[in-house]
């Protein structure tokens, strides 16, 4: 029988001119690892924040191992320490070095002998991988070791549940990996885990539950398999469906590319898509978008915007971009750069033209 850590009856949390959580009620059972999606502003962050208090809730109550939170008798800092909190932003000390980050509340707050705690914080950096750099600074670690740090910090309090608030998304795409693959680590030792997050396949892989929010709570509650395969409600259907699309827009020679090849490359992971695939879609966009349609369309005449739209089917492990704009016809394929065209056709599964006062450009790809 599955023990239950935390029961939310009835949370409700209003701010002057919005109610993100109206009417929470779930339990977390000890084991599990729940990943917490849904559109901005559905009150996943808030849903963390209430429940180690650093947000009052506006009424219901939380339970953790017995103890109700929300009732003002309850020492909450006896209770916090049961939980671990990872924020987006880091939240290192600037002028403690990391080993010093690691073993600051286990000294203050644990009352740990600070030759103990200074083994114990760096087995935690070795787990974490950044052992060699106990004796740097904040400011000398890029994105993902700071987010590693703060997660073996969280760690060193030896705490029964972890909440992660977006762990990543303050974080260069380079570095996401780094982190999820600890926090996948912490989730095959047992860890109890709420994580926030944008990242889908991450969900999809390490979690036992996901949680969907909207309208004001838990809109669907299922397995990770039952979310993003077969999801229940409308809104949840809407949402893992505009999960497999994504649009672009172009509007001018001057946008910003390196921005749109990482929102491919987002949607790629979103999608649990091939590597090969999605690098494929990032090359291809390159030669036919950037280097030939953007350059002509002095040419071609009034093209902008340029509108990218690409699908992507589970069930065929396939992917399709489609690419409109105006102007005159303009072909890539046959007046374009020989070299894109050539690249183009050996990444695409197949490649298609046609004008009827738009132009398109329909591009297939497929896995291995």
């Amino acid at each position: 029988m599955e023990m239950s850590m935390i029961k939310i009856e009835y949370l409700r949390k209003e701010y002057p001119n919005v109610t993100p959580l109206k009417d929470v009620s779930v339990e977390i059972n000890k084991g599990d690892v729940i990943s917490i999606i849904g559109p901005s502003g559905t009150g996943k962050s808030t849903l963390l924040r209430c429940l180690n208090q650093l947000e009052e809730p506006t009424s219901g109550t939380v339970t953790v191992d017995g103890d109700v939170i929300t009732d003002p008798k309850c020492d909450i800092s006896l209770v916090r320490r049961k939980m671990g909190m990872v924020f987006q932003s880091f939240n290192l000390f600037a002028n403690l070095n990391i080993i010093e980050n690691v073993m600051s509340a286990p000294v203050n707050l644990l009352k740990i002998p600070k030759d103990q705690a200074r083994k114990e914080g760096m087995d935690l950096l070795k787990r974490v991988g950044l052992a060699e750099k106990a004796e740097n600074y904040p400011d000398e670690l890029s994105g993902g070791q700071k987010q590693r740090v703060a997660i073996a910090r969280a760690i060193a309090m030896k705490p029964e549940i972890i909440l992660f608030d977006e762990p990543t998304s303050a974080l260069d795409p380079t570095m996401v990996g780094e982190v999820l693959s600890v926090i996948r680590s912490l989730a095959k030792d047992g860890m109890t885990m709420m994580i926030v997050t944008h990242e889908m396949k991450f969900a999809r892989d390490v979690s036992n539950r996901v949680f969907y929010m909207d309208e004001g709570g838990i809109y669907e509650d299922g397995t990770p398999q039952q979310i993003f395969e077969n999801p229940t409600k409308e809104k949840t259907r809407i949402f893992i469906k505009r999960l497999k699309q994504l649009s672009l827009k172009i509007s001018s020679p001057d946008f910003d590319f390196i921005g749109f090849i990482s929102q491919i490359e987002q949607f790629g992971r979103d999608n649990i898509i091939d590597a090969r695939i999605v690098r494929n879609m990032q090359l291809a966009f390159e030669e036919l978008v950037i280097q030939n349609i953007v350059g002509k369309l002095d040419y071609v005449g009034k093209g902008f915007p340029i509108v990218v739209e690409t699908e992507y089917s589970e069930t065929d492990s396939a992917a399709e971009m489609t690419i409109l704009y105006g102007g005159e016809k303009y072909d890539p394929f046959t007046d374009g750069d020989e070299l894109s065209v050539m690249i183009v056709k050996k990444l695409a599964a197949n490649v298609d033209y046609d004008y009827d006062g738009t132009n398109r450009i329909i591009v297939t790809f497929k896995g291995a």
